[in-house]
């Protein structure tokens, strides 16, 4: 998965990396998405996981990227793009209980026919969304999903449109939780990125964080103990001290609310508070007394320095949301810096 330009960390980049590691597909939401990767130089085959508008399978079609198909209008408008001298694969999605998208399983028989009535169309594959492969207490609906996927398929063999069929539906909680899920292929997402798809899912696999988030400290100055900070002065200094501005702000992924829910940046190896209202391009850091903090000294949002780690789902924690939200949050004028050491 590497949708919402590789959930924050560049998608190219991110493909290439799993290309290399031995990933056979890449999946995004978006044509403009796929198009991307192919003005990268990516050549690799690339699944869109929703049914592309009818506007937009020309550009589909000429960036060469397999569809998601579910409604006879969208077969339709696939198959009028493509060309029969070179049959356009295609996969097709059948609602198993996520009811977002989807075929229904009553009209899988006669969408797949569509698809293979078609001669500029080939139905290459079968699959499915998982809605709680992530929690253990719903761990039975996950099963009645993967029942329901199987009997899909079993419908389409019947009809003698099911052989050679790529079947997939695990994300990343289907494929560590539910190894019957893995089919022909599994969707790896949030996992690939070293977070957990949930919090049953942490300690049970060995996932590092590829991202950290990195500023360096562009002013330091001294403030007398009552002094107020930043848009609506709600921070006071507790003593005389030192307040460091780093500049990265909500424009570029530092959540506004972060600093009202106890949001802390790491420098010189120590957890330091964010002071006041996150601005759009800055952040203020109460170092407190006798601080050492200097400009140019490394901030770290996420990640790790020294013995101290902040994480993304530290952060999801304290604002009640999700790791995805904060990775795909991080903004595009945030340069992406590629190492290929773990340090």
């Amino acid at each position: 998965m590497v949708k919402a330009d590789g959930y924050g960390h560049g998608a190219p980049a991110v493909a290439r990396a799993a290309l290399d590691a031995g990933a056979a597909w890449l999946a995004v939401a978006l044509v403009e998405e796929g198009e991307a990767l192919r003005r990268a130089g990516i050549e690799a085959p690339v699944l869109l996981l929703s049914e592309p508008p009818p506007e937009a399978m020309a550009a589909m079609s000429a960036a060469r990227l397999t569809p998601t198909l579910y409604t006879r209008g969208g077969v339709a408008a696939a198959a009028a793009t493509a060309t029969e001298r070179s049959p356009m694969g295609a996969h097709i999605k059948v609602d198993t209980g996520m009811h977002r998208v989807g075929a229904d399983a009553t009209d899988l028989v006669a969408l797949a026919r569509a698809v293979t009535g078609a001669p500029s169309l080939r139905l290459d594959g079968l699959w499915t969304h998982l809605a709680v492969a992530d929690d253990p207490a719903q761990r039975s609906f996950t099963t009645e999903q993967l029942t329901r996927f199987d009997a899909a398929h079993s419908s389409l063999v019947r009809a003698g449109l099911g052989a050679g069929l790529v079947r997939h539906a695990a994300n990343s909680a289907g494929a560590l939780a539910f190894p019957t899920a893995r089919y022909d292929m599994v969707r790896c997402g949030i996992a690939i990125y070293g977070h957990p798809p949930g919090p049953a899912f942490t300690g049970t696999a060995d996932l590092r964080p590829a991202m950290a988030l990195k500023a360096s400290v562009s002013l330091v100055r001294t403030l007398e103990a009552g002094e107020r900070l930043s848009y609506g002065r709600r921070y006071a200094v507790g003593a005389r001290g030192s307040v460091a501005t780093v500049p990265l702000g909500y424009a570029d992924g530092v959540p506004r609310r972060l600093s009202e829910v106890g949001g802390e940046v790491l420098i010189r190896g120590r957890r330091r508070p964010i002071a006041g209202t996150v601005t759009m391009d800055q952040i203020l850091v109460d170092c407190g007394p006798g601080s050492d903090v200097a400009v140019g000294d490394e901030a770290v949002f996420l990640g790790r320095q020294g013995m101290e780690e902040i994480t993304a789902e530290e952060w999801a924690d304290r604002l009640q949301t999700i790791s995805y939200e904060i990775l795909c949050g991080i903004g595009q004028r945030v340069p992406r810096v590629l190492r290929d050491d773990p340090a």
